[in-house]
Formats: structure tokens, C-alpha cells, sequence
């Protein structure tokens, strides 16, 4: 009888020392809990990344599209400025649809041409609108007078 009683003291401080040495034993299922509150945080940060990528995606086309628009403008042959808007559509509609509700203003002066392109971001987060603006310009080609 002595000798069982001991050995269930053993076995018992025994299983003690296991509970005490392993306590992830007594956290079981927390790490799905975990992953249940900080999942969303993970997502959003993800969605976020993707919308600032996609905002400047947008100021890269809304930029080349001026720039296309005033290269077509300020030629010595140049077109007319319409021309030059039609071409800077033509550029974003070819680009992939980062940039929606796009307009474009293009003005020719005597000695200088100016685009600007303004829309909005396609928006990767519902709720999400941020526009973007970019203007590019450079001097109208012409004759001048030679100096002596």
C-alpha cells in the first residue's frame, strides 16, 4: 500500500513538472484568437499599400499625359491644342485605368504651352477618392531672328 501511495505521488509530481514545463499547453487556442484581432489590421495595412501604389501610379500617367499633350502642341507644325487633349486622352485610356475622371486643359500662348491633367485615383479602398493633378509645359517652337 506504501509503495502505491508512493508512486502515485510520483506520478503525480510528475505530471506537475510536465504542466510547469510546458506552459503553452495551458494557451491552447489562443493563437487563432490572435490571428481573429490582428487579421483585419494586416488587411488594411495591405489595401492601404496597394492605394498609395495605385496614387502614384496615377501622378505617372497624369504627368506623361501632359507632357504627351504638350509635346504634340508646341511643335513648329504643331495641332491645335483639342489635338494635343485627344492625344493625352488616347495616352491614359491606353495606360491601364489608374487614373478615372480624367480632364485635361491644354493652353497655347504665344511663346508657351501648358497641360494640366486632373482625375482620380481608382480606388482599391471603398471610400477612398484622392485626385491628382499634374501640369507640364514647354516653349512653342517658332523662328527667331539671327544676332549678330
Amino acid at each position: 500500500m506504501l509503495r502505491s501511495a508512493l508512486g502515485l505521488c510520483q506520478r503525480t509530481a510528475a505530471a506537475v513538472r510536465r504542466r510547469c514545463a510546458h506552459p503553452a499547453g495551458r494557451d491552447r487556442g489562443a493563437t487563432p484568437v490572435e490571428l481573429a484581432i490582428v487579421f483585419p489590421a494586416i488587411l488594411l495595412l495591405t489595401f492601404a499599400s496597394v492605394q498609395v501604389g495605385a496614387w502614384f501610379l496615377a501622378r505617372a500617367v497624369a504627368l506623361n499625359a501632359a507632357q504627351v499633350a504638350v509635346s504634340s502642341t508646341r511643335t513648329l507644325n504643331g495641332v491645335s491644342p483639342a489635338a494635343g487633349e485627344a492625344q493625352a486622352s488616347s495616352f491614359i485610356a491606353d495606360t491601364g485605368g489608374w487614373l478615372v475622371g480624367w480632364n485635361i486643359q491644354v493652353d497655347q500662348g504665344p511663346e508657351q504651352v501648358t497641360a494640366t491633367v486632373t482625375g482620380t485615383v481608382v480606388s482599391v479602398i471603398p471610400g477612398v477618392n484622392w485626385s491628382v493633378s499634374q501640369t507640364a509645359q514647354g516653349p512653342v517652337e517658332r523662328f527667331t531672328e539671327e544676332g549678330p
